[in-house]
């Protein structure tokens, strides 16, 4: 797939992730990711690990894990919308996800291996998508959405994640 998606193939609320993807070609931005967060974590100290910035915002542990859940949940949605899936998919509710995965409890190098394996498990599926597939649309959270603006939501996620943790974890 060699464009990107139009602003009707997702919430306008996505946007915020969209426009930090300018590339034309998604699966490559995908595929340096893998490098580029293997890289932020390893200098990462674990001492660093459960700091916050302020109070009530998350741990870089949890900044972490948050990639990892919203990894898989927009992963399963392209999943299934690729195949046709015709299902109404519901919002998720981060903070819940983050206070019941306890990622403070989990060092650092297990949550990166998890979202590691989660991303090359993606990558094996998603290099699979002919254009149709890649067009797709289904419903999340009452909103029509395509296979592709999910496949620039996981790549813009991980961008502005990134950005969080330099900017204001000074990762």
């Amino acid at each position: 797939m060699n464009k990107r998606p139009a602003e009707d193939e997702y919430q306008s609320y996505y946007v915020r992730y969209i426009s930090l993807v300018p590339e034309t070609e998604i699966l490559p931005v995908l595929h340096r990711q893998i490098e580029e967060l293997q890289q932020l974590a390893s200098g990462i100290s674990s001492e660093r690990e459960t700091f916050r910035y302020a109070p009530g915002k998350w741990t870089i542990r949890e900044v972490f894990g948050h990639l990892v859940d919203y990894e898989r949940v927009f992963a399963y949605r392209a999943f299934c919308i690729s195949k046709g899936d015709q299902a109404s998919f519901p919002s998720f509710e981060q903070d819940d996800y983050i206070y019941n995965a306890h990622y403070n409890q989990r060092p650092l190098a297990d949550i990166m291996d998890e979202l590691l394996l989660l991303r090359k498990s993606n990558l094996a599926f998603l290099s699979l998508l002919t254009d149709d597939d890649w067009n797709r649309r289904g419903t999340v959270n009452n909103h029509s959405i395509s296979v592709l603006a999910l496949g620039y939501m996981m790549a813009g996620h991980i961008r502005h994640h990134v950005n969080v943790l330099k900017q204001n974890y000074g990762v």
